[in-house]
């Protein structure tokens, strides 16, 4: 009785799953995708890594002093993060930046495929939350394909209205938490509140608002299939040893819908209830293999899950598994993959160049540039003259006094720096100098000499440069 009573009970769920996902066909970029949300361990991860973007809107907000914490200064072409102060003289760093997270995305598809886009990618996120809003306003799937088939009504005009006011004010703040990155956060609200913002903050507000409506309400997973380059190049970082979201085959095949009475042992475990398609927000079917449309944020691997534990089989037909994995082949390890090893050993040196960028910069930078044109004077007490620009480079927000010293051959000494310099804020300061030799000291055309710049208030503020020191020689 009680065996009676579990299959019927069965029966009844897998028809009732049937029922939910008839309508389903496969995306081809004609329809809209509704995807039906389910709870599940993927889900909740997926929410929660969602969450690195509140330091997107967050962090302008965070002060460093009486500046903002990170600010990434155009205008004057100054970064500002933090303690450190980047300017253009050192923004090779930038290109380390890149490349370390480049090699980072490669060597995350190398490992686990596209687990970016499936779960931290901004239009990944940001389609979630849209989709996440017009299911609380519009209902599930199927209903929201009926009230976008039905005819114009004060209700649907009502609800789309809504909706579509919800995602530009979501836009809205996307493309201002964006400026804020640029210019002082709360003196952006300032202007933007008394319009008195510059046209170039209204201007990137605008676009990002419009394209941040479009991308994810409007284009959503269309973006990924024919917008994002990922997709096409996932491919030549993807291999048989990475982990991907896979049906396994063996197990599922041949798949069959459970019918009352009929003998089920004569099919696999997948019992085509296309819930895997149900889910996916990009409209894919799991069970055709790796796509170019999966955005691998695993979500297809809790409806199965679920499903699997309805009809009393166990979970894991879709699961995160390697291709060797549901060959049957051996599982490489990490250690042997060749791929992992460049790919980690190139992101780490890109990481030790950054920190010794960071740990080497100066807040002051001196550099000299020797007068060519000429070379150099004669003067009429016999001694030998040559003049000198130095620029001196204040990464500091503040004034900056400096005195110049020199050393090198016997009996030089400056003229035009009796007395201290202001070297000016994250600015370049530029002095003209004469350094003089007497003649007799020379002992060739050109001998080195070293100029040092240094805070009379503070000489761990200092700077020096070689240079050189050019005569008649003989």
């Amino acid at each position: 009785m009680q065996q009676n009573q579990n299959k019927a009970s069965t029966q009844s769920a897998v028809n009732k799953i049937y029922e939910e996902t008839d309508y389903l066909e496969i995306n081809t970029g004609g329809k809209t995708i509704h995807a039906k949300r389910i709870p599940g361990k993927w889900r909740t991860i997926k929410w929660w890594t969602s969450t690195v973007w509140l330091l997107f809107f967050l962090g302008p907000y965070l002060r460093w002093g009486d500046r903002q914490a990170v600010l990434f200064d155009i205008p004057n072409r100054q970064f500002h993060i933090f303690g450190a102060t980047i300017l253009p003289q050192d923004f090779w760093m930038l290109s380390l930046v890149l490349l370390f997270f480049a090699i980072l995305l490669a060597i995350a598809t190398t490992l686990a495929g596209r687990v970016y886009c499936g779960f931290f990618c901004f239009q990944t996120v940001w389609t979630d939350l849209f989709t996440w809003l017009e299911e609380k306003l519009e209902g599930p799937p199927q209903k929201r394909r009926q009230l976008d088939q039905a005819p114009w009504s004060a209700h649907k005009i009502r609800v789309k209205a809504i909706k579509h006011l919800l995602w530009v004010g979501i836009g809205l703040l996307t493309g201002i938490s964006f400026t804020a990155w640029f210019t002082d956060a709360y003196w952006l609200w300032g202007d933007l509140l008394t319009l008195n913002a510059h046209p170039a903050a209204w201007i990137t507000i605008m676009l990002f608002t419009i394209g941040t409506w479009f991308l994810a309400g409007i284009l959503r997973e269309q973006a990924c299939f024919w917008l994002c380059p990922y997709a096409r190049i996932q491919s030549a970082m993807v291999d048989k040893h990475t982990l991907i979201p896979a049906y396994d085959v063996k197990r599922g095949e041949p798949r069959g819908r459970l019918k009352k009475g009929e003998d089920a042992s004569r099919f696999g475990d997948c019992i085509d209830c296309k819930q895997c398609v149900a889910v996916c927000p990009t409209g894919v079917d799991i069970r055709h293999g790796l796509q170019e449309g999966c955005i691998m944020c695993a979500l297809c691997i809790d409806a199965c899950d679920q499903v699997m534990d309805k009809v009393h089989r166990p979970r894991g037909l879709i699961r995160y598994a390697s291709l060797d994995e549901l060959e049957g082949g051996e599982v490489l390890p990490l250690y042997k993959r060749t791929r992992v090893w460049v790919y980690g050993t190139i992101m780490l040196l890109a990481a030790l160049g950054i920190a010794w960028g960071l740990s080497t910069l100066d807040a002051i930078q001196l550099t000299v540039i020797h007068e060519r044109q000429p070379l150099f004077v004669l003067q009429s007490d016999g001694s030998i003259q040559n003049k000198y620009t130095l620029k001196i480079l204040n990464k500091t927000m503040q004034e900056i006094p400096v005195q110049v010293e020199v050393t090198g051959p016997p009996g030089v000494k400056l003229h035009g720096s009796d007395r201290p310099v202001t070297a000016r804020p994250s600015t370049i300061t530029p002095l003209t100098i004469f350094a003089r030799v007497p003649r007799r000291n020379l002992q060739g055309e050109s001998m080195p000499i070293h100029f040092r710049v240094s805070s009379p208030s503070n000489p761990e503020l200092s700077a020096e440069q070689e240079s050189v020191f050019l005569g008649p020689g003989g």
